[in-house]
């Protein structure tokens, strides 16, 4: 699903943020990403996602070489992946529904198919009574909420999440996260980057650790290389 080789990122002709990358990850895993603020984690999965290419190495996605990928192609590659971003990304001018819906809603599908989803997805990260809501008036752990459920309301089958638990209460944290091992039990991939060990310490998940720009080998649940 997710191959690197000897992938680095740099920016213009800086230095690089990411070096000699190299890992795997097949259908239906589950991989933590941790490492200190700077180290690259962001920078990794911006780069899954296309949002940013490698500048060198090899970087192959779904089995498609999207290194070297015709940018119309990117858009067919993207809609595989559920991304929950740190800083949220909500639509200002839209509802907390509409927000969640709207991968749904761009890829022309009936609002009747996919309200019943959204609905219950909603209700599950325990925004069933703020569906109606503007960003604006919300909480940091409730538009936090609707970007989780905006993620994973495509059923997509890669999920990548930017420190998800961040500005949620520790019982909101550990529900976010069994979400995310039961999607993955049904077969979507997941990488989580996250500063809570104590989170990774209690799913027992391989773990991936980013230092300096260098992704160390995986580790056991909670520790790194």
């Amino acid at each position: 699903m997710i191959s690197f080789e000897e992938a680095g990122l740099s920016y213009d002709d800086g230095p690089e943020i990411l070096s000699d990358i190299n890992f795997q990850l097949g259908e239906g895993e589950f991989r933590f990403l941790t490492g200190p603020s700077g180290a690259g984690k962001t920078s990794l999965l911006k780069m899954i996602y296309l949002a940013l290419r490698p500048t060198r190495g090899q970087f192959f996605l779904f089995g498609e070489d999207a290194m070297n990928a015709p940018r119309e192609a990117l858009p067919a590659l993207r809609r595989r992946i559920g991304v929950v971003f740190q800083e949220f990304r909500l639509l200002d001018h839209l509802t907390a529904f509409e927000n969640a819906a709207l991968p749904m809603k761009v890829a022309g599908i009936n609002h009747n198919q996919y309200r019943e989803d959204v609905s219950e997805l909603l209700n599950w990260v325990g925004l069933g009574d703020r569906m109606e809501a503007k960003p604006a008036t919300l909480s940091g752990g409730e538009k936090q909420r609707v970007a989780l459920a905006r993620a994973l309301v495509s059923k997509p089958d890669l999920i990548l999440a930017d420190e998800p638990t961040g500005n949620v209460d520790p019982a909101m944290a550990e529900r976010i996260m069994k979400l995310f091992v039961e999607l993955n039990k049904l077969g979507a991939a997941v990488i989580v980057a996250t500063h809570d060990l104590h989170l990774v310490q209690s799913l027992g998940k391989p773990v991936m650790r980013i230092t300096d720009g260098k992704l160390s080998r995986f580790a056991g649940a909670g520790g790194a290389s």
